[in-house]
């Protein structure tokens, strides 16, 4: 969709979605680093950061439901999903290796990829490239990239869907 500028207007449930994953991100990054419980993190996020009401001037614009539900699984899947990421990795390389932005972004991608089903690939891989790459000008979207490409590639997760 275009406006009269001829500007792509992004709707408010993409940008509700976006909000979400980039707090997703963010969360489970504090949570790593500060060593605080998920449940605590999701918490101060759903009560100081975020907001479902994209005219808040202090709060992330973000879909709670979605937020919650990418932490919450990021933290109790955790193995599994490790063992997904771990499985694409070069060898020698483990995921403590890898930026904590970056590792992060593997796990919450790879969550949906596997489990949210109505959400195209292209869109969820789009998605994380695209955070990774607000946080680093490096090399590190296009690992992203590659690593998420083999997975939904390895796993069918394009026959899961139905394509």
């Amino acid at each position: 969709m275009k406006d009269k500028q001829n500007k792509t207007v992004i709707s408010p449930k993409i940008q509700a979605n976006r909000g979400a994953r980039l707090a997703a991100v963010q969360a489970l990054f504090q949570v790593e680093l500060t060593g605080k419980a998920g449940k605590k993190v999701l918490q101060e996020f759903v009560q100081y950061r975020l907001s479902d009401d994209d005219t808040s001037p202090e709060k992330t614009f973000a879909n709670l439901k979605l937020f919650k539900t990418l932490v919450k699984a990021a933290i109790e899947d955790h193995i599994m999903i490790d063992a997904q990421v771990s499985a694409r990795l070069a060898s020698g390389w483990t995921l403590e290796r890898i930026d904590p932005i970056v590792r992060a972004s593997l796990r919450l991608a790879t969550y949906e990829l596997l489990n949210c089903l109505d959400v195209p690939i292209a869109v969820i891989i789009d998605e994380y490239v695209g955070i990774v790459a607000a946080f680093h000008d490096g090399p590190e979207a296009g690992f992203v990239n590659g690593i998420l490409d083999k997975l939904a590639k390895e796993t069918k997760a394009d026959v899961a869907r139905g394509a």
